[in-house]
């Protein structure tokens, strides 16, 4: 297995003032370890659509890190903006990442037809929003994880089949 490295991302108006712990950052960070992933950036911010895509900017075209997770701003709320800020700066959208994400919330939640997160690629970085809670966070993750290092293995070119 190839080692790759990570960042977290949480969005949060509340985290980003210190006013909320922010709980599901951790638990990717600690999730991506188990895989082999090396987390080299975590950061919190509000759910500002700027400052979202500069972090996300900088963490793809500068860290040039594998795979970034956001937590947060994927609901329906007035400030939800995580997905929007992610489509802006992507070459492509993988839809398949959302869409299973969502299917095994469903199994849980029926609330779960409200995350809008999205995934896909700039450059050769992979990018997943994923939901705010902790559990939803772990749930969705742990839905699309198996997929992960093969996927940053295509991503960044790599020629063996996806059956192999």
């Amino acid at each position: 297995m190839t080692s790759y490295t990570g960042g977290i991302l949480t969005i949060s108006d509340k985290g980003s003032r210190g006013e909320r712990e922010d709980t599901s950052g951790p638990q990717l960070q600690a999730m991506l370890g188990e895989q082999g992933f090396s987390v080299v950036a975590y950061a919190i911010v509000p759910d500002e659509i700027a400052i979202i895509q500069k972090t996300l900017l900088a963490w793809v075209d500068e860290k040039k890190i594998d795979l970034i997770l956001s937590t947060g701003g994927t609901g329906v709320s007035p400030s939800d903006l995580t997905p929007e800020a992610t489509k802006a700066i992507l070459d492509r959208e993988i839809p398949g990442i959302g869409e299973a994400m969502r299917q095994a919330s469903l199994q849980k939640t029926p609330n779960a037809i409200l995350s809008r997160g999205i995934a896909g690629t700039r450059k050769q970085s992979l990018i997943i929003n994923l939901p705010g809670s902790k559990k939803a966070a772990r749930e969705n993750l742990k839905a699309v994880l198996p997929a992960l290092q093969h996927a940053i293995y295509k991503i960044k070119g790599g020629t063996n089949d996806c059956g192999s």
